[in-house]
């Protein structure tokens, strides 16, 4: 079994969703008493938020350096926005990194869906990282048109979803903005913040919802057990 590296912390809350779906994963295929071998680097998600995102590069490369010193044979970011530095950070430390956006891409392309609706932290909608990863891959992504819903995402997912507080409230809101984009010809719905699914899931939505999470998480475990 191949090693994993996962970059967490940026939530610790969706960190240890990772850190389930990846062992359920490896169980599920493997079977026995088998489950992930993998190292975590919890990163300060308050040092990230002092120096901004687009600042945090080399908080990422350190992370993924000592990651790189302990065996580690993959890197797994464990949020959305961090994979704005994922080609660069792959060049410095020499190791594959599993993107999350190619393996969204590949799941959407599989239900053959080319207009998709993206909800994430700001930097994520916003940025072109995400959002030409899936152009490039035949699909189309709208995210909410009006700047105050997407600083609603973004203020709900710091200051709620990733301290771990869920409010009924804040899950209508988001039901109630993925409706409008449902409405604007989005085919299906990207959880594109790894917090989001703790308030949203399939059952809510009446297009096919995707779980950035679990898709990472999924792609992770094949890697793990490849040859």
């Amino acid at each position: 079994m191949k090693k994993l590296g996962l970059v967490g912390g940026i939530s610790w809350v969706s960190t240890i969703d990772y850190y389930r779906y990846i062992n359920e994963g490896i169980h599920e295929k493997a079977g026995g008493l088998n489950y992930a071998e993998c190292i975590i680097y919890s990163l300060n998600y308050g040092d990230i938020h002092a120096i901004g995102w687009t600042n945090s590069f080399d908080l990422l490369l350190d992370a993924c350096k000592n990651l790189q010193k302990s065996g580690a044979d993959a890197i797994v970011l464990c949020a959305n926005t961090a994979h704005q530095f994922a080609e660069e950070l792959e060049k410095k430390i020499e190791l594959p990194i599993i993107h999350i956006v190619s393996t969204t891409a590949a799941a959407v392309n599989k239900q053959g869906l080319k207009k998709i609706g993206l909800l994430g932290t700001k930097f994520t909608m916003e940025m072109e990282f995400f959002k030409t990863g899936l152009k490039d891959r035949g699909i189309e992504a709208v995210i909410p048109e009006r700047e105050e819903i997407r600083n609603f995402i973004q203020h709900t997912l710091k200051e709620e979803l990733g301290a771990g507080i869920i409010k009924e409230e804040t899950k209508k809101a988001y039901i109630s903005i993925i409706n409008e984009l449902i409405a604007a010809g989005a085919e299906g719905i990207i959880l594109g913040c790894t917090e989001i699914p703790m308030i949203i899931n399939q059952q809510d939505v009446s297009v096919p919802v995707f779980d950035t999470t679990k898709i990472h998480s999924q792609a992770a475990v094949k890697f793990a057990l490849s040859n």
